[in-house]
């Protein structure tokens, strides 16, 4: 019933946000998981619009390609429609190239960041989409702009990297876990994946491990740390280098 909805939703939504277009080119229904409040229509379809972004001047290539992001309440569950659009040789109109929806788990608003997570000079976006330990952990869905197809890739493992950043220094993202103690991660984007190549934990001591390829670590350093120690975020393992506030 609430998947016969969302796809109501989608082609409603398709119809009367997109002035004309090509037709959807993709369609990804996705097993989990945007600012302005909006009037719903709830008469024949039991949902809710609760929050909308639109851009059409950052994302991908700057002013040829546009985001939305539409929060939807079906019944008790809320879920994010993503629609992304390019700009046809006609001025003003645009064509839809992905649609994805997912669940979404956060009581918070969406919050968009649209920035460039992978150095290509393209811009990409993440939105918050979950919560964990007690909101420590900010967990967010990255959306990467693949310019050979024209295309937004969902990064399908993104939610297991919370409080997520682009890291200069090793140009790759950065994730920051917090736990017991607190684990620093350093990821490359591969096709549609978060690729992990090292990471830091800390509890009662600081231990630093390489991943090879294949996903076996090895062990650079383990060191005793001081409480006031456990809960630091590094911006490289090696050598250690700690995110300055």
């Amino acid at each position: 019933m609430k998947l016969n909805i969302l796809i109501i939703l989608i082609f409603s939504l398709s119809c009367t946000s997109r002035p004309t277009g090509n037709g959807s080119k993709s369609i990804s229904f996705a097993d989990t998981t945007a600012t302005k409040i909006t009037a719903a229509d709830t008469t024949n379809t039991n949902a809710e619009i609760l929050e909308t972004f639109v851009d059409s001047l950052n994302i991908g290539v700057k002013g040829e390609n546009k985001i939305e992001l539409i929060k939807h309440r079906v019944f008790d569950d809320n879920y994010v429609i993503v629609k992304f659009y390019t700009k046809a040789p006609t001025p003003n109109r645009w064509y839809i190239q992905n649609t994805y929806i997912y669940e979404c788990s956060a009581l918070m608003n969406l919050e968009p960041n649209i920035a460039d997570f992978n150095n290509d000079n393209f811009n990409d976006i993440t939105f918050i989409s979950a919560q964990a330990a007690r909101g420590a952990n900010e967990v967010r869905r990255l959306f990467v702009y693949d310019d050979s197809k024209r295309e937004l890739t969902s990064i399908v493992n993104s939610e297991d990297y919370p409080n997520m950043l682009y890291n200069k220094e090793l140009n790759c993202i950065d994730a920051f876990l917090i736990h017991a103690g607190s684990s620093t991660v350093f990821a490359k984007i591969k096709g549609d994946s978060l690729i992990e190549f090292a990471s830091v934990h800390n509890d009662s001591y600081r231990t630093v491990y390489e991943i090879d390829k294949l996903g076996k670590e090895k062990l650079l350093r383990k060191d005793r740390i001081a409480p006031e120690k456990v809960y630091i975020r590094y911006m490289n393992y090696k050598p250690l280098k700690e995110y300055k506030e």
